[in-house]
């Protein structure tokens, strides 16, 4: 990531977590003395054996002898495949029903009966097994980020929010901007001090933007001329004894100044100009003093504090 601050988002991490509800059989009537009703039959539905002497259970209005009801009523257990009797302790979890003793951890074994739990891939786990297994793990503190707190995720790797610190000051990050640097992660205000280029002039930090001068950062406010004090960013400019001036200030302090029009010649914009007897001319004022023909490229005649061209000079 680049010095953009990078704000980075807050996630938590959930999975399902079941408690199971539990159920008993119950309508368990001791069966009539035969001697109350020898006169009437009183037989299993199913098997139709007499029930006489016998515990039954009533079931859908009609009588049933323990064994055919249990044939006929109770469930498979899911994970032993065999009948859940009536007296079984019985539990249930998205129409799968298992024993008791069979509710149990897929891992460790541990019973399920009293715990939270979850279903991966139709396995039931405990939730240290599922925690181990399938969660992620904060790689600053190499401990399971347990589902339910909140956690920090960037570039594949996850922290727990307490653990997402800034290497220099460290302190939390939390949801606030950061900059990575390498393995290390900064929240912006110690990047800047540690890393970020300071300005030649004010000497604080340049979060963005600025201008480099001989290789040197500067804050664009603070890059200004050394006479007038006007900011030269974007500006064209020159330099004396490396303090950088705007070409009027330049011109004004440093300069040559033309014979003819008294201004700086600064040599700026393509101006050429002419010397002659340490005296200046910009090349556009190098005329006759007479009749102002241009004299650049040719001969011309000094006269005390004019130069006059040829014609000029033969009507002395």
């Amino acid at each position: 990531m680049s010095v953009d601050a990078v704000a980075i988002e807050r996630k938590k991490a959930t999975f399902p977590l079941y408690q199971v509800r539990t159920t008993e059989a119950s309508d368990v009537v001791p069966g009539l003395d035969s001697e109350d009703t020898m006169s009437e039959r009183f037989d299993c539905d199913n098997c139709k054996e007499s029930l006489y002497g016998r515990k039954y259970i009533q079931a859908e209005d009609n009588p049933y002898c323990i064994p055919c009801y249990d044939s006929l009523f109770a469930n498979t257990c899911d994970e032993c495949k065999e009948l859940i009797g009536h007296d079984a302790r019985e539990l249930f979890y998205e129409d799968r029903h298992y024993h008791e003793h069979c509710f149990r951890c897929f891992r460790c074994d541990r019973s399920l009966a009293d715990e939270p739990f979850t279903s991966q891939e139709e396995a039931l786990l405990c939730n240290d097994c599922y925690c181990n297994e399938f969660s992620s793990k904060c790689v600053a503190c190499n401990k399971t980020v347990m589902p339910g707190t909140r956690k920090l995720e960037y570039g594949g790797n996850t922290w727990h929010e307490s653990c997402f610190i800034c290497h220099s000051c460290e302190q939390p990050i939390g949801s606030k901007a950061f900059i990575p640097d390498k393995e290390d992660y900064y929240c912006v205000p110690c990047y800047e001090s540690k890393f970020a280029p300071r300005c030649t002039r004010c000497k604080q930090t340049l979060a963005k933007g600025g201008v480099t001068y001989r290789d040197e950062p500067w804050h664009k406010e603070c890059f200004v001329c050394t006479g007038c004090k006007a900011q030269l960013a974007g500006q064209h400019f020159t330099s004396r004894d490396d303090s950088p001036f705007c070409l009027k200030c330049f011109g004004n302090l440093y300069a040559k100044k033309c014979e003819a029009c008294t201004k700086p010649i600064t040599g700026f914009g393509g101006g050429k100009y002419i010397s002659f007897e340490e005296r200046q001319w910009h090349q556009t004022c190098f005329t006759c003093s007479r009749c102002s023909v241009s004299l650049v490229g040719k001969g011309f005649f000094p006269e005390n504090d004019e130069i006059l061209c040829r014609d000029c000079n033969s009507d002395l």
